[in-house]
């Protein structure tokens, strides 16, 4: 029997939404699927039991794409989707960061959100319906959350905000704002943009608050009249009694050790001192007493955590002390290096307390910008930034097993951040790839990319259009409505806070922002004042960068390759390239240079070798000559008939030298003078209306003028009926050796493309 099926619609801007479910899934705990134009995303969500071990909320969101979604067929070897693309490990992000906090704290039953697409239509982007899909799925199903959120994308087009932009739109905009909320607060913010000032942002956060609230209404509608029984969940919070007696012990002794300015090893040495000395004093069971008397040491471990938390927050609330002595508003030290790597194209060092992060930075040619093989309409990419976080950077030992979701969320962060000032490629024919090395952390790694980032670009003379920088912003608050907002917050205050809200720009806005959040959503008067005090902070840092380089220098590295730009006819690609790219690949052995040729004739050539490039220039530029009566060209012979030889005069260009103008003396045989493949300066003496070409090289042993050489070949081959190129050996006027009147053998043809 057809289960029934539920529709709901909605209007988000000026596009209609719908949300389906009943159709498909239906053993999950929550399924639907969303929606806008002809794209399409699936979700299901489902809870499971609890694991045996676990000391976390176990809760995974993965999204997958599928290329059939819209035709494609993977390019993989095995012709089928394999480790998920960045754009779907970006997506899972996305989702995730709004959905987890709306959890209730200390769950700890197995959650999981899966979502694939659908169908994409190549107009409207996925991301944002996932979100939606997902909060969907969970308010329907019988997982308890404290939902349901709503997601939109936001765009700025010639100054107008647009709600859920299309691809075409976002190319044009520069504001891409994905915000995601509930009824009353933003949750997640993730955007890019082209130096936004701080008030256009706040005004374009306002307006996406504003717009997912049809998306929440009918969430709420769909729960109310399809949605099932929430379970009971399992939950693994110590009793409050034992979090009070673990706070009272110690209490003193923790705002004993926050009294000094602590490094990240004192103070996390100094709480696991601490933790051991009060699970040694609560959680030990006197011989002969009874153990179901006294806590266990995992939940007075579980209870000092607590008792942290409230600790450090409450000195930051009522103290304005932080951990490591700053006050809400300061910025730990800076120092800062470029040149780092010799052989490098560029580099830079940024340090920042006690997280620095070195940033290399490699220019090569546009043929070697990432090929993308998704669901976006964009296929390649000439700008890219990764990112790694390995184990000693945090003082660790463990396994390495490839780029976590974490360090991929990160590098795209820092390209986002940067994309605005990178160069176009018109102006700059290069492909980019920073890496940026993690050698130590203790907070906002990210931004710290960012900062080494530009110092790497500015050393490599890549002319930027302005220096950015990063800084991370925190949130404390706590039942009574008080908060402090700090500024460049370290480990602690990330793992113990309420916000981690990045924000990247250069001195006249905003090219980044990513939140965030533990709480069940932030004000956009809080976001205000965020944006205000990381204003001040970023312009403090670029101080701190331009100092050790103030602008980007004006010449590449020696090591970094050398780009000449050449502009060829459309029509003479196909002579540059040659048959399956063998004059190409001849060229670039030949002179050890790479070669890119765009569909409009642009040729890009790049070496490190001046020479090379100066040659491969001269190559190429010819084909876009034309013959020029009288001019003097140095060819090579490509062919040879009885009655003379062809020379290339310019590449996929020959003409005829006639058997009489090859010396100054009378010529028996051509391969007395010239064989295949020699060099031969030549004389261009005619150009017929058909475009054949004669060459004279006696005119260049002569040292006549074009006049001179045209005169005595006329006196020397008499008429020619018929237009060819000047008869046979003996002079016999317009026709081949058996007196037929009409040229050569019909073979003197020329321009001849290869």
């Amino acid at each position: 029997m057809k289960p029934e099926v539920k529709r709901y619609s909605t209007t988000v801007g000026k596009h209609t939404v719908t949300i389906e479910t009943g159709k498909l899934a239906h053993q999950a705990g929550g399924a639907v699927t969303i929606t806008l134009g002809e794209s399409i995303v699936f979700a299901a969500a489902t809870m499971g039991g609890v694991r045996d071990g676990i000391d976390f909320f176990p809760l995974s969101v993965e999204y997958e794409e599928r290329l059939y979604a819209t035709g494609k067929i993977p390019g993989s070897f095995f012709r089928r989707e394999g480790r998920p693309s960045t754009e779907a490990i970006l997506t899972a992000r996305l989702t995730d960061r709004p959905l987890r906090p709306l959890f209730a704290h200390g769950m700890r039953n197995e959650v999981q959100v899966m979502m694939f697409s659908l169908s994409a239509d190549g107009i409207n982007p996925l991301d944002i319906l996932a979100i939606n899909a997902a909060s969907a799925a969970v308010m329907i199903s019988d997982i308890p959350w404290g939902g349901p959120v709503g997601a939109v994308r936001i765009g700025r087009v010639n100054g107008e905000f647009v709600i859920n932009p299309s691809f075409a739109e976002l190319e044009k905009s520069d504001l891409d704002l994905r915000l995601a909320g509930t009824r009353d607060a933003i949750l997640m913010v993730e955007c890019g943009a082209d130096e936004i000032p701080e008030d256009v942002m706040v005004a374009a956060l306002e307006l996406g608050h504003k717009s997912i609230q049809p998306l929440i209404d009918i969430q709420i509608q769909m729960q109310a009249e399809i949605g099932k029984p929430k379970r009971e969940a399992i939950f693994f919070n110590a009793a409050d009694e034992i979090n009070k007696k673990v706070l009272e012990h110690v209490s003193a002794s923790m705002n004993e050790l926050l009294d000094k300015p602590l490094t990240k090893a004192a103070f996390y040495g100094g709480m696991d001192t601490l933790k051991a000395e009060v699970v040694a004093a609560l959680a030990t069971v006197p011989e002969g007493a009874n153990p179901a008397d006294y806590p266990s040491a995992k939940d007075v471990s579980s209870a000092f955590s607590e008792a942290e938390g409230a600790v450090v927050r409450e000195r930051i609330l009522s103290m304005g002390k932080r951990p490591d002595g700053r006050t809400p508003t300061e910025i730990r030290p800076i120092w800062c290096e470029v040149e780092i790597s010799p052989r490098a194209h560029g580099s830079g060092l940024f340090t920042r307390g006690e997280t620095q992060v070195l940033t290399l930075a490699t220019l090569g040619t546009l043929g070697e910008a990432q090929e993308l093989d998704n669901l976006s309409p964009i296929d390649t990419k000439r700008y890219m930034h990764h990112y790694n976080f390995p184990p000693y950077s945090t003082g660790e030992v463990k396994g390495l097993r490839g780029q976590s979701r974490r360090e991929i969320g990160h590098g795209a962060l820092a390209e986002r951040a940067l994309e605005p000032v990178i160069p176009t490629e018109e102006s700059f024919p290069y492909t980019l790839r920073l890496v940026s090395e993690v050698l130590a952390s203790n907070g906002s790694s990210s931004m710290a990319s960012v900062c080494g980032s530009t110092l790497a670009l500015m050393d490599a003379g890549v002319p930027i259009k302005a220096p950015v920088a990063g800084v991370a912003m925190g949130l404390v608050t706590d039942d009574s409505g008080r908060y402090k907002i700090l500024t460049d917050i370290q480990g602690t205050e990330d793992h113990l806070g309420d916000m981690d809200f990045k924000v990247a720009g250069t001195r006249e806005g905003i090219t980044a922002l990513q939140m965030d959040i533990k709480i069940s959503g932030l004000s956009t008067q809080m976001m205000k004042e965020a944006l205000a005090q990381a204003l001040d902070a970023r312009l403090f840092i670029l101080g701190k960068m331009l100092e050790v380089i103030p602008e980007s220098r004006a010449n590449l590295k020696p090591h970094a390759p050398r780009i000449i730009t050449v502009k060829i006819p459309v029509d003479k690609i196909g002579a540059l390239i040659g048959p399956g790219g063998k004059n190409i690949r001849a060229l670039q052995e030949e002179t050890k240079v790479k070669i890119d040729v765009q569909e409009d004739g642009t040729v890009y050539i790049a070496s490190v070798d001046g020479i090379g490039a100066e040659i491969a220039r001269q190559r190429v530029e010819a084909l876009g000559e034309t013959a020029e009566l009288g001019r003097i060209y140095t060819g090579k012979v490509v062919r040879i008939a009885d009655f003379g030889a062809f020379v290339e005069i310019v590449p996929g260009m020959d003409g005829l030298v006639h058997i009489s103008q090859l010396d100054s003396e009378r010529v028996n045989k051509v391969e007395d003078i010239v064989n295949m493949g020699d060099e031969v300066t030549v004389m261009v003496t005619g150009i017929d209306p058909a475009g054949k070409i004669r060459l004279s090289r006696q005119a260049v042993l002569e040292g006549w003028t074009l006049q001179e050489a045209q005169e005595r070949d006329s006196k020397k081959s008499g008429p020619r009926p018929g237009g060819d190129r000047g008869g046979d050996r003996g002079g016999r006027p317009g026709g081949d050796r058996n007196g037929r009147p009409g040229g050569d053998r019909g073979r003197g043809g020329n321009d001849r493309k290869r």
